[in-house]
């Protein structure tokens, strides 16, 4: 199992192995964080709005002021608070319900102890009852593992729907998650499209932007559905030596709209990558 890279950095005999299943928890560890703490945290940009305002620049004091409070909230890690401003029976974009999030806030902040992050009210308006607000939310943080630190930088946007000062809905518009591990871990660049058409083929690349020199790597890109339970329970795939100095994958999009995750992690002796893109397929 891929377990004994984590501990013994992997040694390049064990790269030359060839295929090795790995369990993609760590980076399911990022998706429950994104969507839990961004739930949490936009459903309170909503407070002391007067419903007027459509830009940031108009956004009242005491709407800055009830985000800095969440912020600091949520870098307590006070469960029960956050939690009040959840409507019971919210929708989401990717199925997750109440039940889901509070799981996955609590795996979230056990596994990160000191997260931290930043967020941007983009956009608000006000549709009847509904208080619409577009957020850019980057997270930072840190785990250890086995010994070994792993490093979590991730970039949301989100929009979120909220009646009587509680969220109701929220949908997820794209997404950025990086998680590093050891002394050097690879400098990659992911691209992929954040929107396609039902049906359409599209590229998936993770390339690695510096030299290789004599470095092997290991490496696998995962295409899947997003979902609630998929926020919890993590994948298996299978690595791979690459030979192309990256991952280059065509994905062919599903026959109905939907949203898709792409994952891909790139292995090294001296350290390891792994990111997931959000991808939405429209008519």
């Amino acid at each position: 199992m891929v377990k004994k890279y984590w501990q013994n950095a992997l040694s390049k005999r064990a790269a030359r192995l060839g295929r090795t299943s790995y369990t993609w928890g760590a980076m399911r560890f990022g998706r429950a964080e994104i969507a839990s703490i961004i739930l949490s945290l936009g459903m309170l940009l909503a407070l002391g709005s007067d419903g007027r305002a459509e830009s940031p620049e108009t956004i009242p004091n005491e709407l800055k002021e009830t985000i800095s409070e969440i912020e600091e909230a949520a870098n307590e890690q006070d469960l029960s608070k956050l939690m009040n401003y959840y409507n019971a029976n919210f929708t989401h974009s990717d199925g997750l319900t109440f039940d889901l999030m509070t799981q996955a806030l609590e795996k979230t902040w056990s596994t990160y102890p000191q997260l931290k992050y930043r967020t941007t009210i983009k956009s608000w308006e006000r549709k009847g009852d509904n208080l619409v607000v577009e957020t850019v939310t980057r997270m930072n943080g840190a785990q250890k593992d086995q010994g070994r630190n792993i490093r979590l930088v991730s970039t949301v946007r989100s929009r979120q729907f909220f009646q009587d000062e509680q969220i109701v809905r929220q949908e997820i518009i794209s997404e950025q998650t990086e998680l590093k591990t050891g002394s050097q871990p690879p400098a990659i660049r992911a691209i992929a499209p954040e929107i396609v058409k039902v049906g359409e083929k599209y590229n998936f690349d993770v390339i690695v932007t510096e030299p290789l020199k004599n470095n092997v790597l290991l490496g696998a890109a995962l295409e899947e559905r997003t979902g609630g339970d998929r926020y919890i329970n993590p994948s298996t795939l299978e690595l791979e030596p690459l030979s192309a100095g990256g991952i280059y994958k065509v994905v062919t999009a599903p026959l109905l709209p939907d949203n898709h995750w792409l994952s891909a992690i790139v292995v090294r002796s001296d350290g390891i990558t792994m990111v997931t893109k959000r991808v939405r397929i429209e008519r």
